[in-house]
C-alpha cells in the first residue's frame, strides 16, 4: 500500500525533470508496477482487512476500486506515449508534454491513494486533490473549449466537494456524540458504532455525500460539468476521468451508505440512490441520440453508467451488489477502450464531429473493430463483463420486489444501446463516400445546407478529404493497451477468476452489512 503511494510521486519528481522519452517509460514502468502491487493488495484484502500505519486501510470494497483506477492507470499510460508521438503536438512539444506526464502521474496517484485512506476526512483530501490536478488537465490544451470546460468543472467541482465537506462535518458531529470529542473521522470505529449514532446528522451527511460526491460521479442534476470537461481533456485523461475518477467517487458515496445503511437501516438510503440512478440513466440514455461529438457521445455514456450503479445498489440484493462492484471493474476497462478507440478515430480524421467520421472499420483494421467492441461491451452485449454485471444487477432487482425500477433498467439500458449503436453505424461501418462532382449550387448556400457538422453533405472538398484518409494505425502503443481492455472484460465476461470472485464476495457481505 504504500508502494502504491510512494512510486507515482516519485515518478511524478521525475517527469518534471526528465526527458520526454524518459517521462514516458517512467510512467509505463510506474503504472503497470501499480497495477501488480493493486493485485496484491486485492488479493490479501479478499482474505482479511489489511491496515499500515495510521492512515491506510484496505478492505475487499476498497481493492475493487484500487484494481480499476490500477488497470486504467496502467493502460493509459501505455496508450500515452502513442498518444504523445503521433498525436500532431503543435510547436510547444516539449513543455507540453512535461506537463502532460507530471500531471498524469499526481492525478493516478490521488485516484489510487483515494481508497486506501483511512478517513473519510483524508478521502475528501485526495478526492480534492484530483479536482485540481484534472482541471489542469483538462485545460492543458490551451484552447478557448478547454479553458471554457476546466472553468466550468472547477465552479461545479467544488460546490460539490462543499457539500461533501458539509456531510464530512456531520459525520464527525455524529460520531464524536458515541466516540467522543477526540474521534478523528476514521472510518472503522464509525461503521463499528453506527447502530448508535443519531440518526439526524447521518441523514444530512449520507444526501450531502451523494450531492457531493454525486457531482464528480456525474449523477443528474450535477453532471452537467461532465460532457464538456471529457469532451475537450487529452484522450488519456477522458479515459481516467470517465473510468476511474467516477467509479473513485461512487466509492466515496459507498462509505457513506455502509454508515447510513447500518445506523437508519437500509431504506432510507437506497430510496436517495434510487432516484439519482433513475433520473441519470434516463437523462443520458435520452441523449445519446444526436450526439455531434465521439467524446460527448461517451460522456453521457458515463452518466448513464453512474446511473446504473446507484440502481444496483438501491435494490440491496446481494446478486445486484454482486453486480454493481463487477459493473465498476468491467465499466473501467470498456470506457477506457472506447475512449482510446475514440482518440485513434479523432487523429486518423482530425476531428471530434461524428459526421465527419465514415468508414472506420476500413480506415482502421485494428482500432476498428476495438472500439466496436468496446460500443459493443457498454451496450450490455454478451459475452462482455457489463452484459453479466448488469444482469445480476436487473436478477438483484427481480429478487428485491423492485420489478417497476428493474423494467425502468432494462429500457434504459436498451435505448442507451440503440443511441450508441446508430452513430457507431455511421461512422465504422457506413463507407467513405468518394469525390463527386460539385452541385450547381454557389459557395454561401452549400455551406448553408453541409452546416458544421455534415460531412457527407459539405460537397466534393469534404468527401475528396475523408476518401484520403490513410489507411493503417497511428501507432502500436495504441492498440495494445486496447486488446488487453478487450481480454479483461471477456475473462470478466464469460469466466471471472476465483480470487476476484472471493474478493467481490466479500465486498458484498461487507456493503450489506454481514462480516
Amino acid at each position: 500500500m504504500l508502494l502504491i503511494l510512494i512510486l507515482p510521486l516519485a515518478a511524478t519528481v521525475i517527469c518534471i525533470w526528465a526527458p520526454q522519452r524518459m517521462c514516458g517509460l517512467v510512467t509505463m514502468v510506474t503504472g503497470v508496477a501499480c497495477l501488480g502491487l493493486a493485485v496484491t493488495v486485492a488479493a490479501t484484502a479478499a482474505d482479511h482487512d489489511v491496515a499500515y500505519l495510521s492512515f491506510l486501510r484496505a478492505d475487499a470494497l476498497s481493492a475493487v476500486f484500487l484494481l480499476a483506477t490500477g488497470f486504467l492507470y496502467a493502460a493509459v499510460a501505455v496508450y500515452s506515449v502513442g498518444y504523445l508521438a503521433h498525436g500532431g503536438i503543435s510547436p510547444g512539444y516539449a513543455r507540453y508534454s512535461r506537463r502532460f506526464w507530471t500531471g498524469l502521474n499526481i492525478f493516478a496517484w490521488a485516484m489510487l491513494a483515494a481508497p486506501l485512506l483511512s478517513s473519510l476526512a483524508l478521502l475528501w483530501v485526495a478526492i480534492e486533490v484530483t479536482t485540481v490536478v484534472s482541471a489542469l488537465l483538462v485545460a492543458i490544451e490551451d484552447t478557448d473549449g478547454a479553458a471554457e470546460a476546466a472553468w466550468k468543472y472547477v465552479l461545479i467541482a467544488s460546490v460539490g466537494l462543499g457539500l461533501a465537506l458539509l456531510a464530512t462535518i456531520f459525520a464527525y458531529y455524529a460520531g464524536a456524540q458515541v466516540l467522543g470529542q477526540h474521534y478523528d473521522l476514521a472510518f472503522s470505529p464509525l461503521l463499528h458504532v453506527a447502530g448508535r449514532l443519531p440518526h439526524t446528522p447521518v441523514q444530512l451527511a449520507f444526501v450531502l455525500a451523494v450531492l457531493g460526491y454525486g457531482t464528480k460521479m456525474g449523477l443528474f442534476p450535477v453532471h452537467t460539468w461532465l460532457p464538456d470537461a471529457h469532451s475537450e481533456a487529452p484522450t488519456p485523461v477522458s479515459a481516467l476521468l470517465s473510468g476511474a475518477l467516477l467509479a473513485t467517487c461512487f466509492y466515496a458515496i459507498l462509505r457513506y451508505y455502509q454508515v447510513a445503511a447500518t445506523a437508519l437501516g437500509p431504506r432510507f438510503p437506497r430510496d436517495v440512490l434510487l432516484v439519482f440512478g433513475v433520473a441519470s440513466l434516463l437523462l443520458a440514455a435520452l441523449y445519446l441520440f444526436g450526439q455531434r461529438d465521439i467524446k460527448r457521445m461517451l460522456a453521457y455514456s458515463s452518466v448513464e453508467h453512474m446511473g446504473i450503479l446507484a440502481i444496483g445498489v438501491s435494490f440491496g440484493a446481494p446478486i445486484a451488489l454482486a453486480g454493481v462492484l463487477l459493473h465498476v471493474l468491467a465499466h473501467a476497462a470498456a470506457k477506457g477502450n472506447a475512449f482510446m478507440g475514440a482518440g485513434v478515430l479523432v487523429h486518423k480524421f482530425g476531428t471530434k464531429r461524428l459526421a465527419a467520421m465514415r468508414g472506420g472499420l476500413d480506415v482502421l483494421p485494428w482500432s476498428g473493430p476495438l472500439f466496436l467492441l468496446a460500443i459493443l461491451a457498454l451496450g450490455a452485449m454478451p459475452p462482455f463483463g457489463l452484459f453479466r454485471s448488469e444482469f445480476e444487477i436487473v436478477e438483484g432487482g427481480f429478487a428485491s420486489a423492485s420489478t417497476v425500477t428493474a423494467a425502468i433498467l432494462i429500457i434504459g439500458v436498451t435505448v442507451a444501446f440503440f443511441g450508441l449503436a446508430a452513430t457507431v453505424n455511421q461512422i465504422l461501418l457506413v463507407p467513405r463516400t468518394p469525390p463527386v462532382r460539385p452541385p450547381a449550387v454557389p459557395a454561401p448556400a452549400l455551406a448553408r445546407v453541409g452546416g458544421a457538422d455534415g460531412a457527407a453533405q459539405q460537397g466534393p472538398k469534404a468527401a475528396a478529404r475523408l476518401a484520403a484518409v490513410p489507411r493503417g494505425e497511428p501507432s502500436a502503443w495504441m492498440v495494445v493497451p486496447v486488446l488487453a481492455g478487450a481480454l479483461v472484460l471477456l475473462v470478466l465476461g464469460v469466466h471471472p477468476p476465483a480470487g476476484l470472485t472471493h474478493l467481490l464476495a466479500r465486498a458484498v457481505s461487507e456493503l450489506s452489512g454481514v462480516r
